[in-house]
């Protein structure tokens, strides 16, 4: 027997012999305390040890179910008691706290120097100038809208990412909303489609239509134009976004929960009530690269010409030049790309497919515009960088990529309050933000939460200005990949991106290609269908960076 069954049936023997003997004789409350206990101890034990399925209940009766409530708050007594200021994931300590203290409009400097370790492997810094600028103010605005949109629009540097209706609730869709007018940013409405939340506090609006093809769908699932047409003409809509995929979980669906489906959510998305909603895989209308573009074209004279695009992330870097081989087919380019990163984001995924799909966002954004670049397309598309961005560095290391302006999801939700509690898939959010129950997301001030997203957009936006000057330069869109350094394993600096040499204008279609892994994802890509066989073998450029090649150089 293990220790713990001794225990218990020494509790159970002499233990209820011992507490009925002082009962009967003190007859006193701790005589009766301790007589219930060892009663309600042996009863709890005998079911451990008869009948439980858990075998740490059987070996450790009634001792086990400390352990299960131990567990149960892992999470929050890692975060508050054992984890240091860096060390969490997905954001750490500091970071929520920049983001929690620009929200606040509070003080948000540290004192006595780094915490962050500045030799370390891929570390990633700048080197500033001695002749700092101040950013034009005529330069603080993105004009979105290729040639064939007669509806441009003027984005922010940094926006609000997609969040749907259904995943979080509607004081926080509301908040963010809000918060996104004051801002004069946009607002991705997240697959989910645009629900009257979205639209309340007119803050600029990006409908993204996800594989669902929700609120613009008939009974069959299927995309339904008149639909489509009558909300995204309505005025506070300024941008389409076509969902391909997302960081969180490249290639697989979204799932929200039966439990989070209201009668609300259920007529906004046109989907039941009696089950899990499950988003297919793969976007109905754009099951090829033409046809991705054919149905872009088709939404831009759908909605008036306002500014279309999509969403992926990136994997076989293959199949995005399929995308880009089609665009020359055809003609047809859209106006945006929205590039998600592996790191992931507010969908709740499976742990195999948020672990290990996908490009991070820096490498993924780099791929897409030197894509665009190499195939002569770069000035007609804008690149918008989304994955995790809690500070002003994490904005400009995206743009100094190649993106053109930065989305932000979760740090959006830290500015409501979020804690960090990774349960927004269970409908039991502690915040009350990625929840459907109506007692925990009326705690949500819609108005005091609106200013602290404002707060954070604009503090964010005041230092990453403020940063860009420090290096010399008057306009972001000056930044480049150079400007980022990143510590080698050698303890060196080396330019990010310098290891992938960058594509000159036309190059892929010149077939002026040095690169060798390029000119075979070109050659093998097609513009009829998305899939590439995935053969090339990758050798890293790093690996001819050894201590005798680096002193010979």
């Amino acid at each position: 027997m293990t220790i713990m069954q001794k225990v218990y049936w020494f509790i159970a023997t002499v233990g209820n012999l011992v507490a009925l003997i002082a009962f009967n004789v003190a007859e006193s409350s701790l005589a009766t305390a301790f007589l219930l206990f060892s009663l309600v101890y042996t009863v709890v034990g005998f079911y451990d040890l008869k009948y439980s399925k858990h075998n740490l209940n059987r070996l450790y009766p009634v001792v086990a179910y400390l352990r299960y409530f131990l567990e149960s708050y892992r999470v929050e007594i890692q975060q508050y008691f054992i984890a240091n200021d860096t060390e969490e994931r997905p954001f750490n300590r500091e970071q929520r706290s920049l983001v929690y203290q620009r929200a606040k409009g509070v003080r948000d400097t540290i004192a006595f120097g780094t915490q962050r370790d500045l030799l370390e492997e891929n570390y990633l810094s700048l080197w500033h100038s001695l002749s700092p600028k101040h950013v034009k103010d005529d330069v603080k605005r993105i004009t979105i809208g290729g040639p064939d949109c007669t509806q441009p629009y003027e984005a922010s540097y940094l926006n609000i990412s997609a969040m749907s209706f259904g995943s979080l609730s509607s004081n926080a869709i509301e908040a963010l909303n809000s918060g996104a007018k004051k801002a004069g940013c946009f607002h991705n409405t997240g697959e989910g489609s645009v629900s009257p939340y979205h639209l309340k506090h007119g803050g600029d609006i990006v409908w993204q239509i996800g594989s669902g093809l929700f609120g613009c769908r008939d009974e069959n699932g299927r995309f339904n134009p008149n639909m489509f047409e009558q909300m995204a003409k309505k005025p506070q809509i300024k941008m389409i976004e076509i969902k391909l995929s997302q960081g969180a979980k490249p290639a697989h669906g979204g799932v929200l929960p039966k439990a989070k489906i209201t009668p609300e959510i259920a007529e906004i998305r046109h989907i039941s009530m009696d089950k899990d909603c499950i988003s297919p895989a793969v976007n109905p209308e754009c099951t090829t690269p033409v046809a991705l573009l054919h149905f872009i074209q088709k939404l831009r004279a759908l909605s008036g010409g306002k500014p279309v695009g999509f969403k992926l992330c990136i994997g076989n870097p293959a199949e995005f030049l399929s995308v880009c081989k089609a665009m020359l087919e055809t003609g047809i380019t859209p106006d945006f790309i929205t590039v998600d990163g592996a790191e992931g984001g507010t969908g709740a995924a499976p742990v195999e497919f948020s672990n290990r799909l996908g490009m991070v966002c820096l490498e993924g954004i780099y791929f897409v515009h030197n894509a665009l670049v190499g195939v002569g397309l770069r000035d007609k598309i804008k690149i918008i960088a989304s994955g995790k961005t809690a500070s002003s560095f994490d904005l400009l290391s995206k743009i100094a990529m190649g993106a053109d302006l930065v989305n932000a999801a979760r740090t959006m939700m830290f500015a409501l309050g979020c804690i960090q509690s990774k349960s927004c898939n269970t409908n039991h959010c502690p915040t009350g933000i990625a929840t459907q129950d109506p007692a925990r997301s009326k705690a949500i001030n819609v108005e005091d939460k609106s200013n602290r997203v404002y707060n954070f957009h604009r503090k964010t936006l005041d230092s990453f200005y403020e940063l860009v000057g420090s290096l010399g330069l008057d306009d972001p869109a000056d930044l480049a990949p150079h400007m980022v350094k990143r510590r080698t394993p050698y303890g060196l600096l080396m330019a990010t991106g310098s290891l992938v040499e960058p594509l000159r204008p036309d190059a892929l279609v010149e077939g002026l290609v040095s690169n060798k892994q390029w000119a075979h994802w070109w050659q093998c890509c097609s513009a009829d269908q998305f899939y590439v066989e995935d053969f090339t073998v990758i050798k890293p450029e790093e690996i001819k960076l050894t201590p005798q090649a680096i002193l010979e150089e």
